[in-house]
């Protein structure tokens, strides 16, 4: 049976969602993100014009485009707007994954003797539209990374089918960037041998990419040949993330209890990057010796930043332990966790802090999660 696999992507999630709020935002340059040291987290076609791109620094994009308007955003009410699209596009479709908060993967496969793929999705875009007044992308194709690529070429409010025998002429004149997992270092060394476009690329010998590149070398040959064999992950809303820790012998040494949830904060923290999620929510738990136990819980905004969880979790600690008794059990949850095209908090930190993030989260991609972190974090001895 060929697979029928579609992408959909709701179109500049973010300003859409802004715009359904306020109508004098349309057709205006328009970015959504925080402040003048943090960086751009969505932007409107009309400020892409000028060059502004997600990811840029606030400052860089007001000097491409010094009319543009900066909105800082809110993304609980993108959370509830995703729901929304969520829950339409998942009663229709036989298997759906929720890829981020605006991006989806449909498996329609055998649906065409019933229907049709092609206007079974059409109606399902018309019905997002129709139903939230958001605009919406589409492809469909016979794999993920095809449709992925399709819904790029596609937007804004697009709508492609790309065949089986289409494919190959459909990828090779692109650029090898529009690849999901080339990123700018892949692109610059690519370049430099000449590999620019995917027909170029996928005419290379998946044993020289792989020598290149390492073991994603053989993967990128094959998504530039169209050949993807990852499956739609039926989408199952996750709650929560947490972690506890029960002593061998209770304790009340509060400066090493405070260095264990800064740890905890900064370890489930990086589990949110990972996953990309981001959480609403921070609660905090202790049990006293006596098995008395002790609750307290902040919202905050959609962040997946260590240096703001740990910080609430401490503020938190500091409310809940009120007695001057031994403690059995401390434990740190997050909850609220909605997915983001983000990794962190786009819309309050700086260009900086994402760098250091981004480059701490590699060393602990590559070498375990213990590699890096904060020295406030480190060496609770399990002693107590």
């Amino acid at each position: 049976m060929n697979r029928a696999i579609v992408h959909m992507d709701m179109d500049t999630f973010f300003v859409s969602c802004e715009r359904l709020l306020n109508s004098k935002l349309n057709g205006i340059p328009l970015i959504i993100g925080g402040g003048d040291r943090g960086v751009v987290a969505s932007c409107s076609y009309e400020a892409r014009k000028f060059g502004v791109r997600s990811a840029m620094p606030i400052r860089m994009a007001q000097r491409l485009c010094p009319d543009v308007k900066i909105i800082k955003g809110d993304h609980e009410m993108y959370s509830k707007l995703s729901h929304t699209v969520t829950e339409i596009i998942q009663e229709k479709v036989p298997v759906m994954e929720k890829a981020s908060i605006d991006e989806f993967y449909l498996d329609l496969s055998g649906m065409d003797k019933f229907y049709g793929c092609y206007q079974w999705t059409q109606e399902i875009a018309s019905t997002v539209t129709r139903e939230t007044g958001l605009p919406i992308s589409f492809a469909l194709s016979t794999n993920k990374t095809v449709s992925k690529i399709g819904t790029s070429e596609a937007k804004p409010v697009g709508r492609l089918e790309i065949k089986e025998h289409e494919v190959k002429p459909f990828l090779n004149p692109l650029s090898i960037r529009k690849i999901p997992m080339v990123g700018d270092a892949t692109f610059r060394l690519l370049s430099r041998i000449g590999i620019r476009t995917i027909q170029t690329l996928s005419e290379m010998p998946a044993e020289v990419l792989e020598q290149m590149i390492g073991k994603n070398g053989t993967e990128l040959w094959k998504k530039a040949n169209g050949i993807d064999e990852n499956p739609v992950v039926p989408y199952s809303e996750r709650k929560s993330i947490s972690t506890e820790r029960t002593f061998s012998t209770d304790t009340m040494d509060v400066t090493a209890l405070r260095v264990l949830i800064s740890g905890m904060a900064e370890q489930l923290a990086y589990q949110l990057r990972k996953e990309k999620w981001l959480t609403s929510t921070v609660v905090i738990k202790i049990r006293y010796a006596n098995f008395d136990t002790e609750t307290k819980q902040c919202r905050v905004s959609y962040t997946s930043a260590d240096h703001t969880l740990s910080r609430v979790a401490l503020d938190l600690f500091n409310k809940a332990y009120t007695r001057r008794m031994r403690l059995r059990l401390v434990g740190l949850r997050f909850t609220g966790l909605v997915h983001g095209l983000h990794q962190m908090n786009l819309f309050e930190d700086t260009a900086e802090m994402i760098s250091l993030y981004q480059s701490m989260d590699h060393i602990k991609n590559r070498f375990g999660s213990q590699a890096v972190g904060r020295a406030s974090g480190f060496d609770f001895d399990n002693k107590h």
